[in-house]
């Protein structure tokens, strides 16, 4: 009878898949009973609960393109005063999608959405922070791999979850767009700064060369201190539109950014060869575009060699020319900062708007009885031996003392 009772009092003391088999059988209805109670509890409270529904709006994120700091870079390059520098222009340095997505998550974007439908009220929250962790906790936003952005809204109304999906894409829109809008006019305005401040110092250069022509009847330069001049010009217009544009580039990137540090680079070369030209015996000028590892092969006087009022000649030239050089540059992209203000070029594209949620999607009753009930059986079989191992110890014999 004992050991009909335990598969514990087994002579040989092993146990077999039988032994407990047998102890689940004897608690079959405990087991069943159970796996019952528990699945009408689950179902009972999964239909007692609220419907969810949930809405899922879905963006695209625009291509990635150089942001180039208004092109300086590209223009320079283009009128032949830069030599083109591998990377000079200024990209973003964060991805866009990335920017879209830290966007939609950030508490203004929240607070838009809690004031918009006024949630703070409908969840009865004391405070809006608590207003904002409640749309946080229902609202879901993925970025997958192909660059689309999922906003997933969770509502009792399916309209109201469709309008605020809905609201994320609008308000994200107005937001980049103001960002947008913003940032170009400070990019606008620091050029329109530098070139009135450029045109005003080429009128005065302008006048200090006609004067000094008048005085000394026009002294002409010799064909080499003319070349010198117009190479010295040249370099010296290289040097200013390369600081202008590291001034834009410190905008948007730190020192140690590897586009600033090789135009810091750039920048102290031109001014090495400018202090060759100016004092030294001879001097080449830097390596052209088109061949980086070959100097160019005019040899030409330096200043230092040149008659005294040949000098103060050619100095106001190539103050002249230096200033008209970069006029040039500072007009072009000032025209190109107005268009880039302009043009209306869509932030966000829509994939799909979120519409209202014909069914629920939780609670998923059917789910729930199934966790139930997979539950309740294993803590039943797990009863099951936790009573036969009492049982066993009621029948074993006390030791005597």
């Amino acid at each position: 009878m004992d050991e009909a009772r335990s598969p514990r009092l087994r002579d040989d003391d092993e146990l077999t898949l039988l032994d407990y088999w047998r102890v689940v059988r004897r608690h079959t209805r405990l087991i069943v009973l159970l796996c019952l109670l528990s699945v009408l509890a689950t179902t009972g409270v999964s239909v007692w609960m609220p419907k969810i529904y949930e809405a899922t709006a879905t963006i695209l994120t625009p291509m990635e393109s150089p942001g180039a700091g208004l092109g300086l870079a590209s223009a320079m390059a283009a009128s032949g005063v830069l030599p083109a520098v591998p990377g000079l222009s200024l990209p973003s340095l964060t991805p866009q999608r990335d920017i879209f997505v830290s966007i939609l998550k950030s508490q203004t974007m929240a607070q838009d959405v809690v004031r918009r439908f006024d949630l703070q009220a409908r969840y009865e929250a004391l405070f809006e922070s608590d207003a904002i962790k409640g749309l946080q906790g229902m609202t879901t936003i993925t970025l997958s791999k192909e660059g689309l952005i999922s906003i997933k809204v969770e509502e009792t109304d399916p309209q109201l979850a469709a309008d605020i999906a809905n609201f994320y894409v609008e308000n994200l829109d107005t937001m980049l767009t103001r960002f947008a809008i913003t940032d170009a006019s400070k990019q606008r305005a620091f050029i329109a700064d530098r070139l009135v401040e450029t045109e005003r110092d080429l009128r005065k250069a302008e006048e200090a060369l006609r004067q000094f022509q008048e005085t000394h009847k026009a002294i002409a330069l010799q064909e080499q201190a003319r070349g010198a001049v117009e190479a010295t010009a040249q370099l010296k217009g290289e040097i200013m539109a390369a600081e202008v544009q590291l001034e834009v580039m410190r905008n948007f990137a730190t020192d140690a950014n590897p586009e600033v540090i090789n135009l810091k680079r750039r920048i102290e070369e031109l001014k090495r060869h400018l202090g060759q030209m100016q004092y030294g015996k001879g001097w080449v000028l830097p390596p052209e575009n088109r061949n980086p590892g070959t100097p160019r092969s005019e040899i030409h006087v330096p200043f230092a060699q040149v008659p005294e009022l040949g000098l103060e000649l050619a100095r106001l030239t190539r103050d002249v020319k230096v200033l008209e050089t970069v006029y040039t540059l500072l007009t072009q992209q000032l025209e190109q900062a107005k268009i880039a203000m302009a043009r209306d070029m869509p932030l966000v594209q829509v994939l799909d708007r979120a519409v209202p949620a014909d069914r629920k999607s939780k609670p998923k009753i059917k789910l729930n009885m199934a966790i139930a009930g997979i539950t309740s059986l294993f803590l039943g079989i797990f009863l099951a031996f936790f009573l036969e191992h009492l049982a066993a110890l009621k029948q074993s014999p006390l030791p005597r003392a």
